[in-house]
C-alpha cells in the first residue's frame, strides 16, 4: 500500500527505534481524588534517561480506552505533565482531568526539556536562560550527531504507548494520543509511524514546512530535522495516517496552522481511495493560536463520539 511505503520511508528517515521498548515503570506516589486516582510514575527512556510522568486511572475495573497527552511549549518549560493534569499553568491545557473524568485512562509524560526532565531546575518552578539552553543544546547536539531532537521526542512517545498497551486496565484497540501546539507537533509525526495509534487529536500544528518558511513562522526545535522537507512535508505525514480517525484543530489567526486547509486536502485524496474521508476530520475556529473553552470542549466531544465508534 502507498501510505505503509510512505511511512516506512519517513520512520527509516527519522530514525525511529522499533516501538516495543517500554521495561516497566515504578510507581512514586499515589492520589486518590474526584472520580479517578492520579499516579505519579516514571519509566525509562530510549536513552535510559528516566521519563516522570501521570498516570490517571478512573474508578473501577475498566477496561477502559486511553489517551497519551503530548503537553505544548508556550515558552514555559517549567510545564509539562502537571499542566495537562491540573495542577499548574492554563485550565484549558488540563485535557488529563477532563478525559479520566469521561472514563478515559490518561497518560501524561513530561517531554524532553520540561518540568523535570530538565537539568538545573525541577518542578514548576521557572529558569527561563537554562530551560532555553537545554532544549537548543539538545537538539544541536543531535544534529551534529547526525540525528535529531524529533527522533528522540518520538521515540520516547512510543515507549508511552507501549506501556498504556501493557496495562492491564487498558483497552489495547482503543488507544489514541492529544496534544495542542508542540504537543500536536508531536501527535502527527508520531501517529504517522506508529499504526498502533487508532486516533489522535492534533490542535494547532497544521503547517507544512513550506507556508513557515515563506512566512518567516519560527520552527519548533523538535520539527528541526536536516533534508526532510527536502523530501517531505506535514502533508505526507497525515497521509501516513489514513485510514484511522484524525482531527486537526486551527485558527484563522494562527500561523502555526496556517495552511490546515491544504494539508487536509492532501491528505484527503488518500482517505477516499481508502473509503474512510469521513476520519479525517478539520475543525476551524476564528481567532489565534491559544486554545479556547470552545476548543477545549470540542475536543473532549470529539474523542468521547470517536471512541464510542470504535
Amino acid at each position: 500500500m502507498q501510505t505503509d511505503i510512505l511511512r516506512k520511508k519517513i520512520r527509516d528517515y527519522l530514525g525511529i527505534n522499533p516501538l516495543s521498548l517500554w521495561t516497566g515503570h515504578k510507581v512514586l506516589n499515589e492520589e486518590d481524588c474526584d472520580g479517578y486516582t492520579r499516579i505519579l510514575i516514571n519509566y525509562l527512556g530510549s536513552e535510559n534517561d528516566v521519563i516522570p510522568a501521570y498516570l490517571l486511572i478512573p474508578k473501577g475495573e475498566g477496561v477502559f480506552p486511553a489517551v497519551l497527552i503530548h503537553h505544548q511549549h508556550n515558552g514555559e518549560r517549567h510545564l509539562g505533565k502537571s499542566e495537562v493534569c491540573g495542577l499548574a499553568g492554563n485550565p484549558l491545557q488540563a485535557f488529563g482531568v477532563a478525559l479520566v473524568k469521561k472514563g478515559f485512562i490518561v497518560l501524561a509524560p513530561d517531554s524532553i526539556c520540561f518540568e523535570d526532565r530538565r537539568k538545573n531546575i525541577k518542578g514548576v518552578l521557572q529558569d527561563q536562560e537554562n530551560d532555553f539552553s537545554q532544549h537548543y543544546n539538545e537538539m544541536c547536539y543531535r544534529i551534529l550527531k547526525g540525528s535529531s531532537l524529533m527522533k528522540k521526542v518520538i521515540d520516547d512517545a512510543n515507549i508511552a504507548v507501549d506501556l498504556l498497551k501493557n496495562h492491564r486496565k487498558v483497552d489495547k484497540d482503543r488507544i489514541g494520543v492529544l496534544g495542542h501546539s508542540y504537543g500536536g507537533n508531536t501527535v502527527i509525526f508520531q501517529t504517522a509511524i506508529n499504526e498502533e495509534i487508532v486516533f489522535a487529536c492534533s490542535s494547532s500544528a497544521a503547517a507544512t514546512y513550506k507556508n513557515k518558511m515563506e512566512n518567516g513562522t519560527g520552527i519548533e526545535m523538535a520539527e528541526v530535522i536536516p533534508g526532510f522537507n527536502n523530501k517531505y512535508d506535514i502533508s505526507d505525514l497525515i497521509k501516513c495516517i489514513a485510514p484511522r480517525h484524525v482531527l486537526l484543530v486551527s485558527a484563522t489567526a494562527d500561523k502555526y496552522s496556517k495552511d490546515a486547509d491544504y494539508i487536509v486536502v492532501k491528505g484527503r485524496a488518500i482517505y477516499d481511495e481508502l473509503y474512510a474521508g469521513e476520519n479525517l476530520e478539520h475543525k476551524r475556529y476564528h481567532g489565534g493560536h491559544a486554545l479556547t473553552k470552545e476548543r477545549f470542549e470540542d475536543i473532549i466531544k470529539w474523542i468521547e463520539q470517536v471512541v464510542s465508534k470504535i
